[in-house]
């Protein structure tokens, strides 16, 4: 079927809308956030994925897009859309994604780049050694099957009890990190298999580990940056990883069991069988939901291991404590997730199931579930760019919570699909041009790296300047690439 961009109705310089006239059944219209220039640029298949979430049951107000959206499985990645449980609103997880809770991490040092470049290389390579990357690695936390369910149930507080955390680390998560009713009897002994070897492994494909230069003249609010604790010539560490193998299982079992039970027992019709869905409510709904959590809980921890690794590697370079090197965390956000979450709709305030795939919480200042230091500023957003062009914070808006049910982008977002820029780009080339330009990296495979060169992703300042132009997120700093650990 040849794909056609649909007529779009500007609503403003960066909102864009797909009506509801465009395809038969959607309940809402789509929107997109974005430029006229990221717009004509977008994957023509984006448009019929976020049409087709709007046909779904129970979805409220609009489906969204963000700037850096492309085509994925089910939602396109950059897809936001909440439903109401209360008008046979569904949960699907095709709106999720595979990698349950794919998140970013960021922790501060108080090292700076002069004292950091000497010893660079030496920490890119003892990170890459200590933290497993790539396709199928174990990770060096020994558990058997039992003490991995305590670990999907309870999250990063298993890695604190167990001395692989800090107690304030847990302030500093989305969800403190662990969401709340995680039920591992929900989840397949497939799963477990897959997921009980996995913790404190970085992945594969776009995960990555990345040691970041912050510069005072990246700054764009001066006073919320340095309230966060940045500094010029600070040195950062900032990486990207989610639930690995344990939370596709998941995804992938549970789609299968929406499959069987859609159409004959919920009369649900749909457009792609990639959004397979159950009522929220439903048993079936239900049981997926608590599953989810675990994935999501399972990718905490994993984080949290590896920021484990990261304190050791660096307290072993630099012959000091990790508290005294000040490894602290600034945040940690989650991708590929769905929320019970309130909202405002036709004046009355409702509890929605909010499905963020590829994209990222916004919450703005003083909402419930921000970190108390950062309650007067708004959530922070950790948006990744690609290993050669850098990444931003930005923080949260009260206009995110009005207009895109407190959601925003998630990362520059693919240009050209993985197999394009294999064809485009050597790995062995692209490592050592990075490393004439001051970026030393290591990666799992030369390919992987092909894949993950900086043209084959749209321009993260663009996206970035879009998002504050929208009014969903407000930039605080760019942050620069120096080294980086590819899965």
């Amino acid at each position: 079927m040849e794909l056609k961009k649909p007529q779009l109705k500007k609503i403003s310089n960066t909102e864009w809308e797909i009506p509801k006239s465009f395809k038969k059944g959607m309940n809402v219209p789509a929107r997109i956030i974005g430029t006229e220039a990221i717009i004509d640029s977008m994957d023509l298949r984006v448009y019929e994925q976020i049409s087709n979430v709007a046909t779904l049951p129970g979805i409220v107000n609009y489906s969204f897009c963000m700037p850096d959206g492309h085509s994925g499985y089910g939602f396109p990645i950059g897809g936001v859309a909440a439903f109401d449980p209360e008008d046979n609103g569904i949960i699907s997880p095709g709106g999720i994604g595979f990698d349950i809770n794919c998140g970013m991490r960021l922790v501060k040092t108080n090292l700076t780049y002069k004292e950091v470049k000497p010893k660079l290389k030496e920490l890119v390579n003892n990170l890459f050694e200590k933290i497993p990357t790539g396709v199928g690695r174990k990770g060096f936390v020994k558990l058997n099957e039992n003490s991995f369910r305590d670990v999907v149930e309870q999250g990063v507080k298993w890695c604190v009890n167990n001395e692989y955390g800090w107690k304030k680390d847990l302030e500093f998560i989305e969800e403190n990190g662990c969401m709340k009713g995680a039920d591992s009897t929900k989840v397949s002994d497939k799963a477990i298999k897959r997921g009980f070897s996995q913790l404190g492994t970085l992945g594969s494909g776009n995960h990555y580990l990345e040691i970041q230069r912050v510069k005072e003249k990246n700054f764009f609010d001066k006073e919320i940056a340095k309230k966060l604790g940045f500094f010029d010539d600070q040195i950062v560490i900032m990486f990207h990883c989610g639930s690995r193998g344990f939370g596709h299982q998941i995804g992938t079992d549970y789609l299968q069991e929406f499959l069987k039970v859609m159409e004959p027992k919920y009369k649900i019709n749909i457009l792609d069988k990639e959004l397979a869905c159950a009522p929220f409510n439903s048993k079936e709904g239900q049981d997926y939901f608590k599953a989810m959590k675990c994935a999501v809980n399972m990718a905490f921890a994993n984080r949290q291991v590896i920021l484990h690794r990261i304190r050791e590697v660096f307290s072993k370079i630099f012959g000091k404590d990790a508290e005294n090197l000040g490894l602290d965390m600034t945040y940690d956000v989650a991708h590929n997730i769905a929320k019970l979450e309130k909202y405002k709709v036709n004046g009355k305030i409702k509890e929605l199931l909010v499905h963020r795939k590829g994209a990222t919480r916004s919450f703005g200042p003083g909402i419930e579930g921000i970190p108390k230091e950062h309650k007067k500023i708004g959530q922070v957003v950790i948006i990744g760019g690609s290993m050669e062009t850098g990444s931003y914070i930005l923080t949260g808006t009260d206009k995110a919570m009005e207009k895109t049910f407190g959601s925003t982008a998630h990362g520059a977002g693919r240009l050209m699909s993985r197999t394009k820029a294999k064809k485009m780009f050597v790995g062995e080339k692209l490592q050592k041009d990075l490393e004439e330009k001051g970026i030393y990296v290591k990666g799992a495979s030369m390919k992987g790296l092909a894949e993950e060169a900086g043209d084959a992703y749209k321009d993260i300042h663009s996206i970035c300047e879009t998002l504050e132009l929208a009014g969903i997120s407000k930039r605080i700093v760019s942050l620069e690439p120096i080294g980086n650990i590819k899965g």
